[in-house]
């Protein structure tokens, strides 16, 4: 299986749009971009990375029901201190998320490798066909560009799916799509990446595919959601490169 990588915690340079997710050192060896590379190359953070500097309720919520659901799965030993317990729920929550991740990633690359024109495993085929009918329903027929990297001065990021008028992020989820919602972050991370696009007007949307239905459901964020998202992104932006200390080229 072929691995998908997300873009989560990820650096680009701002003069070619590329990422600059790994660098290699003296040795010659291939390691993981930090702050410190960043500073030495003028590299910019990812969206999501900016992201990760603010309380997200969604994301929080969802470890909150993996720490329940692995309590409720896992009994405690007998005369086992509390401690331990608890560690142990942690390990499984953690390992349930990782899972979880991981599932995510690989329907990510499904529907990326389809749009992008390349082969898909026969187990992916249903995940892309959902994904593309959802979106030829609600924008008809549009020539979508998959996996776009971009970089600004200050940021930087790769976008699912975009066209000329419309910037769309792939969302895996096991809840039922009948009662699915969007929430602030996804109105800040999609409002990001229209004006990194330099397309401020563009429709901006959440696609959610089922991992185990296959089922795709896009939903729209409203403009107003998107001004307020790309406001609130550009406060944190400032946050971030004060905490960090990090100087742009």
């Amino acid at each position: 299986m072929a691995d998908y990588s997300s873009e989560a915690g990820h650096w680009y340079d701002p003069r070619t749009g590329e990422p600059r997710y790994t660098y290699k050192n003296a040795k010659g060896e291939e390691k993981n971009t930090t702050l410190r590379e960043a500073r030495k190359y003028g590299w910019v953070p990812s969206v999501t990375g900016i992201m990760d500097g603010a309380m997200r309720w969604n994301l929080v919520n969802w470890m909150v029901d993996q720490g329940i659901l692995a309590a409720l799965t896992m009994p405690r030993n007998e005369n086992e201190p509390e401690e331990e317990y608890i560690k142990r729920i942690k390990t499984d929550s953690k390992e349930q998320a990782k899972k979880a991740a991981e599932r995510g990633k690989i329907i990510h690359g499904y529907v990326e490798r389809g749009f992008l024109g390349l082969e898909i495993e026969p187990e992916g085929k249903p995940f892309f066909e959902s994904a593309r009918k959802a979106l030829y329903e609600a924008c008809g027929d549009v020539e979508w560009k998959a996996e776009k990297s971009f970089a600004t001065s200050r940021f930087g990021g790769k976008v699912d799916l975009h066209s000329d008028r419309h910037v769309i992020d792939a969302k895996s989820t096991d809840k039922d799509l009948s009662k699915i919602q969007i929430w602030d972050d996804h109105a800040m991370q999609v409002g990001t990446y229209r004006e990194g696009l330099k397309i401020g007007h563009a429709q901006g949307g959440i696609l959610y595919i089922h991992t185990k239905t296959a089922e795709s459901k896009l939903i729209w964020i409203s403009e107003s959601d998107l001004v307020k998202g790309w406001k609130c992104f550009s406060a944190l932006l400032d946050y971030w490169y004060a905490k960090s200390g990090l100087e742009v080229l």
